[in-house]
């Protein structure tokens, strides 16, 4: 059982992290095709922030490397306990509920700074900045996901 319950967690911080990288970067996507009609030079300022909301999915992936090192770990030596199945639950439910969010609404600030480029504005280091507020709370559960795993 607990073995289930730590590779749950794992599969969840993955999984989550990863589809919303995949919802991010489609709507930053869908925005850039829309921008390239107004202004197809912009193309490279597109791509850019087309790919922010894609980091989450690689925060997943970091934790699944570290998570899954500790758990075999732990399992090889026989001591995966309660507390530790848990643990890695509660940090990949976490880690993949804030990865999926942030990836979603950093999308939406990344959309918009791609419209307002397509129509003229120079935004692109605003809407950059502006982007890496929701990017720093993944980066946060991944730093707790860390220090939970490492503390194992």
């Amino acid at each position: 059982m607990n073995e289930m319950l730590s590779w749950l967690g794992i599969a969840l911080a993955v999984g989550l992290t990863g589809i919303g990288s995949v919802l991010g970067t489609t709507i930053c996507g869908n925005a850039s095709v829309g921008a390239l009609k107004k202004n197809a030079d912009a193309l490279g300022q597109y791509l850019g922030l087309s790919a922010l909301p894609s980091s989450q999915g690689l925060y997943g992936f970091i934790a699944y490397y570290m998570m899954s090192s500790k758990l075999n770990e732990l399992i090889a030596a026989g001591t995966l306990s309660n507390v530790a199945a848990w643990s890695f639950l509660a940090c990949g439910v976490a880690l993949g509920a804030v990865g999926f969010y942030s990836a979603y609404r950093q999308a939406q600030v990344c959309a918009n700074g791609i419209q307002s480029i397509a129509s003229g504005n120079n935004v692109l280091v605003g809407t950059m900045v502006m982007a890496a507020f929701p990017e720093f709370y993944a980066i946060l559960a991944l730093l707790a996901t860390i220090l939970t795993t490492l503390g194992l």
